[in-house]
């Protein structure tokens, strides 16, 4: 029984008063786990970084650019054109810009543009002031309404490019303002700008293993992805700008061809 309560001897309350008790062998193993505890902190302390996870060792990486390139025909054409009326009274305005839009709209379906190809982007109603007994600045008189202006802009595609020439010409007569950005692009562009990046991205797989076998190395993944900007394509005579109102004969006007391109870069491991 001597023997027994030196074993359960654990030094606290009831050990001092007794001599043993039934928890001792508890009471050591707990300090133990405690120990351990402080001990793991301590060294998490001590080694810091050397215990990281080992995801974040840096790895061997090969960067390489791809680029991908399409020139085609442009198969419609984009114009963009405002009307605009000035009146005292703004129903006045509204219905003779209403007047002249609609006798564009017949110009233009005539010249085989499509009513779902004619859209209008903005129409906007402004008053417009007059300032009166101004004498030192011009702004600290009495302010006047002096009328609304009364703008609408429209944008246009046209499909059958052999009118492209005529729609501006007609237009021009058209009492119409700001024509500007006759451009010579593509329906499918979107697609267009996909089918370039595939090549670009084929082109860097292709120079990824070029230089891969020329170091010596195997490819384990790509990493790394990024594309240089959004794709944007080149026009090649396929714009057009100022074009001169009044025009008595229809514009000739070049397609030429764009030039779409798109530039990726890869970043891929290497063993």
């Amino acid at each position: 029984m001597e023997e027994k309560n030196m074993e359960s001897n654990c030094g606290c309350k009831m050990c001092q008063k007794f001599g043993w008790c039934p928890a001792g062998k508890w009471h050591k193993i707990i300090k133990f786990i405690i120990f351990i505890i402080i001990l793991i902190f301590v060294l998490k302390l001590i080694c810091g970084d050397n215990y990281s996870d080992r995801s974040n060792i840096q790895k061997d990486t090969i960067v390489v650019s791809g680029k991908g390139e399409l020139t085609v025909k442009p198969d419609i054409a984009t114009v963009s054109f405002s009307v605009m009326e000035e009146n005292m009274d703004v129903s006045k305005a509204s219905d003779a810009v209403n007047t002249k839009i609609g006798k564009i709209i017949e110009t233009l379906k005539a010249d085989s543009v499509d009513e779902k190809d004619i859209k209008t982007t903005d129409y906007s109603i402004n008053p417009r002031y007059n300032y009166v007994n101004s004498t030192i600045y011009p702004y600290n008189g009495t302010q006047v309404l002096a009328g609304y202006d009364v703008t609408q802009s429209i944008s246009i595609k046209i499909r059958d490019l052999t009118k492209a020439g005529k729609v501006v010409s007609d237009l021009g007569t058209l009492s119409v303002t700001n024509m500007s950005g006759l451009n010579f692009t593509e329906d499918k562009y979107d697609d267009l700008v996909l089918q370039a990046r595939d090549q670009a991205i084929t082109d860097a797989r292709a120079q990824a293993t070029k230089l891969a076998n020329a170091l010596g190395v195997r490819l384990v993944k790509i990493v790394g992805y990024s594309e240089g900007g959004n794709p944007t394509p080149i026009f090649y005579g396929a714009m057009a700008s100022g074009v001169g109102m009044k025009s008595a004969v229809d514009a000739v006007l070049p397609t030429g061809e764009n030039k779409i391109t798109s530039n990726v870069s890869n970043t891929s491991e290497i063993k």
